[in-house]
């Protein structure tokens, strides 16, 4: 045992820039926020690339984030540690992180969704209506609390509010039209880079966008990453305001 950190390189340096993005927005939202890294040596075929999983959860939404980096380098992780510390290892340029001293996990952490068993799920709306739709709600949220007499707008009627439109169904789908706000605020839902081929909503998947179900688990899965939901929420309660 050498004791030195663990560093991760990245098959390029937009890897290490979209992983740094990412923790970024999560620390917009949550200064103290921690992240769960997962990465198995040997998984898919041989002479792939790895992969790096990061688990995230920005408090105002009550989603899990999932954003994948991929690996020149097979490591084998599994941590929780800081989201700001990690980001403050991370090398652009180098294509490369150093993995920080691992933290005490919060609760979610423990409760991640499977690898495996996912099925796409039918009734997910176009992009464009999609985009339309988390429009609609959080302009109706900002209306609605505008409209609130001073002595009403508290911490409580402001949750209150949230929840209602926030777990509302997305299109034809049980995916609450949260986990596209947190897919959208944080950049998963930004255009694609390479074109990809518009696809059925009766397939789960619509243009880059694609609903996936397992077990108890919804996820709303883009070329940029994933947003992640029990449809039983066992992942405690926290203020659903939109930032």
């Amino acid at each position: 045992m050498t004791g030195l950190p663990l560093r991760l390189v990245f098959a390029d340096a937009g890897e290490a820039a979209d992983l740094a993005a990412f923790l970024a927005r999560l620390i917009h939202y949550d200064r103290a926020a921690a992240v769960r890294l997962q990465a198995r040596p040997g998984a898919g075929d041989a002479g792939a690339e790895q992969g790096l999983a990061v688990f995230g959860r920005p408090p105002s939404f009550e989603v899990l984030a999932i954003r994948t980096a991929r690996l020149a380098a097979p490591v084998a992780l599994d941590t929780t540690v800081s989201a700001g510390e990690l980001l403050e290892s991370v090398d652009e340029q180098g294509a490369a992180a150093t993995v920080p001293a691992p933290v005490t996990g919060p609760p979610w952490a423990g409760l991640l969704p499977p690898r495996s068993g996912w099925q796409q799920l039918p009734g997910l709306p176009s992009p464009d209506a999609l985009h339309a739709a988390v429009a609609a709600v959080v302009a109706e949220f900002r209306s609605r609390t505008e409209q609130l007499p001073t002595e009403r707008r508290t911490r409580a009627e402001l949750d209150r509010i949230g929840r209602e439109i926030w777990s509302r169904p997305l299109g034809d789908t049980p995916l609450p039209v949260r986990a596209a706000h947190a897919a959208q605020s944080l950049g998963f839902l930004r255009p694609v880079r390479v074109a990809v081929p518009e696809r059925s909503s009766g397939t789960g998947g619509t243009g880059p966008y694609t609903l996936l179900g397992a077990g108890s688990w919804l996820r709303l899965r883009t070329p940029y990453g994933s947003t992640a939901v029990r449809e039983a929420s066992a992942l405690g309660g926290l203020s659903v305001t939109p930032a």
